[in-house]
């Protein structure tokens, strides 16, 4: 594979992850918009407390969707680590998120209904590209490539049988 075709292929993998990873995002998106905004009308709880809740609500269904979605073909060993790890993560997006909500809010004053949803939205774009980071580089681990672990294995098998690998074999080395 030329260096070229390789570049295209993690390309093109990454653009499918990201546009995957941004499907889950949307719904769940959609889901803390509803939830915040019901809870915002529904109850007399204060507006960073209900973006908590929608937060909570909404970190609950992305898990899913990444995880059976998004990061299927994924390392799916140690998922009590996983989902550790993944609220771990979670939690800190949701200070990222509602920290924003609630400079905006204390801060500045801005409590209208409009303002709130605006600076959830951004608080909820910063706090998706450290998601985002976060989840594929420690919590959706990639499992190994084919290469690298046929290369091990054939490391493996050659030092127990005192025998050549085929790749050493095709190159002429022999250690």
């Amino acid at each position: 594979m030329s260096e070229r075709s390789g570049l295209r292929s993690r390309l093109e993998a990454l653009t499918r992850e990201v546009v995957k990873f941004g499907a889950v995002g949307g719904a769940g998106v959609v889901v803390n918009f509803v939830v915040f905004n019901l809870v915002r009308q529904l109850t007399e709880i204060p507006v960073v407390r209900a973006s908590i809740v929608a937060t909570v609500v909404a970190t609950g269904t992305n898990y899913l969707g990444y995880r059976y979605f998004t990061y299927r073909d994924r390392d799916k060993r140690g998922r009590t680590k996983e989902l550790t790890l993944f609220l771990l993560f979670s939690v800190v997006g949701l200070i990222i998120e509602n920290g924003v909500l609630y400079a905006a809010t204390y801060g500045f004053d801005w409590d209208s209904p409009l303002q709130s949803n605006i600076f959830k939205f951004v608080g909820i774009g910063i706090a998706t590209l450290f998601r985002f980071w976060s989840y594929r580089t420690w919590v959706f681990r990639a499992l190994p490539a084919r290469e690298a672990v046929e290369t091990a294995e054939s490391f493996l098998a050659e030092g127990a049988e005192g025998t050549q690998s085929p790749a050493r074999a095709r190159t002429g080395s022999r250690t």
